[in-house]
């Protein structure tokens, strides 16, 4: 008996060191690829390329940008949807993918409600109503009263069709019963240089882009589309001050993956993005752009882009805004 335990022990041995081999490795151990569905330089990109910095010492693998602008996202999607959902591959999404595309693209080649895994919120960029600093209004109601003056005589720049701005603007339009001309651009920069040269009178601004020349006096904000003052301008009322309880609208920040992804994997990106919104270079470039924060579960995401896809269906279909 004494002979056969190490001739066992010896018989085990290889099949334990086996099982051992086949242990799956400790998530991530490879750099995940985090898709940003625009140029780089911009509020989205910045945004992200700051969390992926402050994400990456804890996380212990490299989160490597991959740059995947146009067709108002869905290229980004596109690649997205290719990628194995093992973790490894996940993307910062915002409005027109997460919120306003499935109502504006007759034959959108994903469903948002089941085709990705929801991470987590960031937050949102606010979006306020600026105007050149010689436009006759100082406040919402002149801009209003002022309109209402002009019928068609007054347009508004956008950095493109169902773009945040553009449906920030048609949605104050439906609630104050405007008739207001789209000039869209294509991205914020040629659409700010416009409306600070007078080209354009008016635009909706997210703070992002727009807080630079607001803070210079290139031009002037009215009010902030959000319930509360943002902290970045507490001095700019809300267009709930205004009288305009429902103009809520913002650009709006998640990152996603493809559907079926780990819940290990959700959990520890969830977790890292939550550590990397209160470090220091991260806080501070928030208050700069006057980024709001929104953390939570991925369930709490989901829940939130269910709620506002819906609330911005309404809005669309009024505006009648189609992109195919």
């Amino acid at each position: 008996m004494k002979r056969l335990i190490p001739l066992m022990a010896a018989a085990l041995a290889p099949a334990s060191s086996f099982a051992s081999a086949q242990q799956p490795a400790a998530y991530p151990g490879q750099p995940v690829r985090w898709i940003v569905p625009y140029v780089a330089g911009g509020g989205t990109d910045n945004l992200a390329r700051s969390l992926a910095e402050a994400m990456q010492p804890s996380l212990g693998q490299p989160l490597i940008i991959d740059n995947r602008p146009g067709a108002s996202t869905n290229i980004g999607v596109s690649v997205l949807m290719q990628a194995r959902p093992d973790g490894y591959t996940i993307m910062q999404a915002e409005n027109a993918a997460l919120l306003f595309n499935e109502h504006m693209f007759a034959k959108l080649p994903y469903k948002p409600a089941s085709d990705f895994s929801y991470i987590g919120a960031i937050g949102r960029f606010p979006v306020a109503l600026v105007v050149h600093p010689d436009f006759p209004a100082k406040n919402v109601a002149e801009f209003v009263r002022y309109v209402k003056a002009n019928p068609e005589k007054v347009s508004y720049a956008s950095p493109g069709n169902g773009s945040p701005h553009h449906m920030a603007m048609e949605l104050f339009k439906q609630k104050a019963g405007l008739s207001i001309t789209h000039v869209p651009y294509k991205g914020a920069a040629p659409a700010m240089t416009d409306v600070m040269g007078g080209q354009v009178p008016t635009m909706m601004l997210d703070l992002a882009s727009g807080l630079p020349i607001i803070k210079a006096g290139k031009v002037r904000v009215l009010a902030i589309a959000l319930p509360q003052r943002a902290s970045a301008l507490p001095e700019v009322p809300t267009f709930v001050e205004a009288g305009f309880s429902d103009v809520n609208a913002y650009a709006f920040h998640g990152l996603i993956g493809p559907a079926g992804m780990p819940p290990e994997a959700v959990a520890r990106i969830n977790n890292e993005l939550h550590k990397a919104m209160k470090a220091p270079k991260v806080v501070e470039l928030f208050s700069k752009f006057g980024f709001e924060v929104l953390p939570g579960t991925p369930q709490d995401f989901y829940k939130l882009s269910r709620a506002e896809s819906e609330r911005w269906g309404r809005i669309i279909a009024a505006a009648g805004v189609k992109l195919d």
